[in-house]
């Protein structure tokens, strides 16, 4: 059988460049077992792109991240993905001869000192021939600052590539030697460039998967970092700023939350409120700030927006549980009367919904009421719902038992939303409770929950 054409090798390394590692891998385990001189080619042409590919993880791994946006969305420096295999391409064929060297895993190998000079060398490139590395037509609004610091952070790969190790035992609880090592780097990266601290700096960032984490690195780059005055006259002021732009858009986009039964939409809402927690959290420990500064007004204004936020949230939950399990006014004797659950209410549908929203937002918020100061008022909400669903479903029972229910199975599915709303708020125990009295209640043993969407 003849094997691959020219045509046929160009346009599937072509495609195997466009695939990701994991369907890569899928993809070798496909022709891991075919037969004939085609698949035995296409097998070479995967192996050989997938060595490249750990070449190339070696050599930029310092700066990879900075090719991809940051997923929390803070702003960050980065750069268009489609340079990195371009800038690959033009610094491995500078020395081919030393590739190879970059595949020994050898402790004591000069992997290291291989693809640092690789980087030196694809600075140069960027340099050189920015044409061939950020083509005109890509970006051309930030081509220009994106090529002068793709090159600048390439010039610091080597330097950084020796911090990576540290990075985590920088982030907990460094000693003096590790502290020695940051500072030294920092002080190193400086005598590079005259804005080689923020850009070292800013390389550590873009390995960060929680933004707020780098707090901890730009004040452990100096022994009075800490104190506010020192860090916001400092050339890494700049990233607190980014932080607290970050919670100034979630806090704006929670303002906007219409509630509403739709689950990811209440991860994010959770996602948001938990990000915004940490990050002020962090800057109480990290930073002493003092009241007045912009950035002491910046998380007073924060922490009171969100708190105000999260108790209106709290309030709305209560209401909306009184909406979707109504009370009436019933006559007992005479002209007296009390309040009992209203056995017609549906149970299910759009206010239901939004009940449960809303209380499962309550419930979810533990950590982050404790930070905005709401934790005291969550708790008194949580322990009210708790006495007021509980006298719901044992007052809706007692009038099943007593055979006053109009109607059994709708009756049920009253009780199994006051169930669910329990669960939500943390109150299992008294939910597995209702569930068992409902589960012997009357002659009918079917319930539904609150709506086929709750569910």
């Amino acid at each position: 059988m003849a094997g691959l054409s020219a045509a046929h090798r160009s346009a599937l390394a072509a495609l195997l460049a466009r695939c990701g590692d994991p369907v890569l891998k899928a993809v070798g385990g496909a022709v891991a077992r075919l037969p004939g001189e085609r698949a035995i080619e296409l097998r070479a042409m995967l192996s050989d792109e997938m060595r490249d590919r750990r070449r190339r993880s070696l050599v930029f791994g310092p700066v990879a991240p900075m090719f991809r946006p940051r997923a929390d969305g803070v702003a960050a420096m980065t750069f268009p993905a489609e340079v990195l295999p371009r800038l690959w391409r033009l610094a491995s064929e500078r020395e081919p001869q030393l590739l190879p060297r970059l595949d020994d895993e050898d402790e004591d190998s000069d992997a290291v000192v291989v693809a640092n000079r690789i980087c030196q060398a694809a600075a140069s490139i960027v340099r050189d021939r920015p044409d061939l590395v950020w083509p005109a037509g890509l970006e051309p609004d930030v081509r220009d600052d994106g090529l002068f610091d793709l090159a600048a952070c390439l010039d610091l790969s080597h330097l950084v590539r020796r911090a990576m190790p540290s990075i985590e035992v920088w982030l907990k609880r460094p000693d003096g030697d590790q502290l020695a090592e940051l500072r030294l780097l920092v002080k190193d990266a400086a005598a590079i460039h005259a804005d080689g601290a923020r850009r070292f700096v800013e390389i550590l960032f873009a390995h960060l998967e929680d933004a707020v984490l780098v707090l901890r690195i730009i004040t452990r780059t100096s022994g009075v970092a800490g104190r506010e005055g020192f860090l916001s006259a400092s050339e890494l002021s700049d990233f607190v700023d980014r932080l607290l732009d970050g919670v100034a858009v979630r806090a704006t986009r929670l303002a906007a939350y219409t509630p509403r039964l739709d689950a990811e939409e209440l991860r994010s809402v959770l996602r948001d409120l938990d990000w915004c927690a940490n990050v002020l959290a962090e800057l109480d420990v990290t930073l002493t700030l003092d009241p007045g500064s912009p950035w002491g007004k910046a998380v007073r204004d924060a922490r009171l927006k969100l708190a105000d936020w999260l108790s209106g949230l709290m309030r709305a939950a209560e209401k909306a549980v009184d909406k979707a399990l109504p009370l009436e006014r019933v006559q007992i004797v005479g002209r007296m009367s009390r309040m009992a659950p209203m056995l017609t209410a549906p149970g299910r549908g759009d206010e239901a919904d939004i009940a449960l929203a809303l209380l499962r937002l309550v419930g979810a918020a533990r950590g982050a009421s404790a930070t905005f100061g709401c934790e005291s008022d969550r708790r008194a909400l949580e322990e009210s719902l708790q006495a007021r669903l509980t006298d719901y479903a044992d007052q809706v029972l007692v009038m099943i038992n007593d055979d006053e229910a109009p109607d059994e199975d709708q009756a049920l599915r009253l009780v199994a939303v006051a169930a669910r709303y329990l669960e939500e708020i943390g109150a299992r125990d008294a939910a597995r409770t209702v569930r068992r009295r409902a589960a012997v209640a009357g002659g009918s043993g079917s319930q539904d929950g609150p709506s086929s969407r709750a569910a």
